[in-house]
């Protein structure tokens, strides 16, 4: 599969992701927060996970195969030896750390989510959004050839 069809998909997989968490860190959570109402999150949450998992799914596929394009396979993940090496890794490290704050909020947070652990749940979204921007920044770095520290 041609590179560029993988880049689209996987852009569109990051406008999803990103744009979803962007308008629930920024639009509806500060309702929830504000009218300290959960229903309004699980509402959102309920809607927005029917495209926010697959395109987080697509962006990991398209996101292994691209890395292999590139010359990195599995057995270069995490050595930093070169800037398209590191790039990649930052983002699986991100990946990862999303996937263990998505475990805690759907193993700790949300069966108890109540007014009293929305700032738990909250701190969750925050920090899922960010690393999402951290993930987006990144992946701009291959037009450039990686990242170099």
């Amino acid at each position: 599969m041609s590179h560029h069809f993988l880049l689209i998909l996987h852009l569109l997989g990051a406008a999803v992701w990103v744009g979803g968490h962007l308008v629930l860190a920024l639009g509806i959570l500060p309702e929830v927060l504000k009218k300290r109402d959960p229903e309004l999150l699980l509402a959102f949450e309920r809607k927005y996970e029917k495209i926010g998992i697959p395109a987080l799914l697509i962006m990991v596929i398209t996101g292994i195969w691209m890395a292999y394009q590139f010359g990195v396979d599995v057995s270069q993940w995490f050595h930093f030896a070169n800037p398209v090496e590191t790039a990649v890794s930052v983002k699986l490290t991100l990946l990862f750390t999303t996937i263990l704050f998505a475990l805690s909020a759907n193993i700790s947070v949300l069966p108890k989510l109540s007014t009293r652990t929305l700032p738990v749940m909250a701190f969750h979204i925050i920090c899922v959004t960010v690393i999402g921007i951290l993930m987006l920044i990144v992946g701009s770095f291959f037009r450039y050839g990686g990242l170099s520290f």
